[in-house]
């Protein structure tokens, strides 16, 4: 009688379900959108935010997996990933711009994460640093070189508020340090890749500026050079993903 595998909550997969080698968004949309690119595509799983897909990627197997808005939630998709045993992981989604120059449309490639989610601080203190895996980081940038895209690399901050607060954030203080973007994602799945041994990394557009930089009614986003930018970003982080040596 074969052993009964376990079941990760909220994700609802088990060990052998997913590729080596996984793409993770926000929006279960996406996820979809992402997984219609891929060769051979089918649909593992969807509960709650948490939609998973596995194909190819010029021949390459990948798993696309949506993962909600916020840090508890994705790190409970990020860590089931990470116990199921997968290898490579990178995110795509959109930020919020925090320097001159990273106008709605700009790609960032991350390369470490501030830890302003108040959630990774419960899993190792905050003195820990939230590092993008350096084979992504080449692997990104080559894959934007090859294609011709502009970007940006930097530090992006990760906060636990989208909109300002009464009390503030660190937003201004982290613009301040050149940082280069705002997302609510990032830090969890990097403090995770590094307790799993899990090369892990970022690839954003800026479709705003960070909230508290600017009023929330003066989110007026270029859609279509937005979509645009995000097509672009989730090729690049498909190439990125399939050239690892793993």
């Amino acid at each position: 009688m074969s052993e009964e595998k376990t079941v990760y909550p909220c994700v609802q997969l088990s060990e052998g379900e997913l590729c080596d080698r996984v793409l993770t968004c926000g929006d279960p949309a996406r996820a979809k959108k992402i997984a219609d690119l891929l060769e051979d595509s089918v649909c593992l799983k969807q509960n709650r935010e948490f939609h998973t897909y596995s194909g190819k990627w010029k021949g390459v197997p990948v798993s696309v997996i949506s993962h909600g808005v916020g840090a508890g939630g994705a790190a409970i998709a990020f860590e089931s990933m990470m116990k199921i045993g997968i290898k490579a992981i990178i995110r795509v989604g959109t930020c919020g711009g925090m320097q001159k120059g990273i106008d709605a449309g700009s790609i960032i490639i991350s390369t470490g994460a501030c830890r302003d989610d108040g959630v990774s601080e419960k899993m190792v203190p905050l003195g820990y640093p939230a590092l993008c895996d350096i084979d992504i980081i080449k692997a990104l940038d080559d894959a934007a070189e090859k294609r011709g895209i502009p970007y940006h690399q930097g530090i992006t901050m990760t906060n636990a508020l989208l909109y300002g607060s009464l009390m503030g954030s660190n937003v201004k203080l982290y613009a301040k340090a050149n940082v280069k973007a705002m997302e609510n994602e990032i830090a969890p799945l990097l403090i995770l890749a590094s307790l799993y041994n899990v090369k892990a990394g970022a690839i954003l557009t800026a479709d705003a500026p960070a909230f508290e930089l600017i009023d929330a009614s003066e989110y007026k986003p270029d859609e279509s050079v937005v979509k645009k930018s995000i097509e672009d970003q989730i090729l690049i982080a498909l190439d990125a993903l399939a050239s690892l040596d793993l």
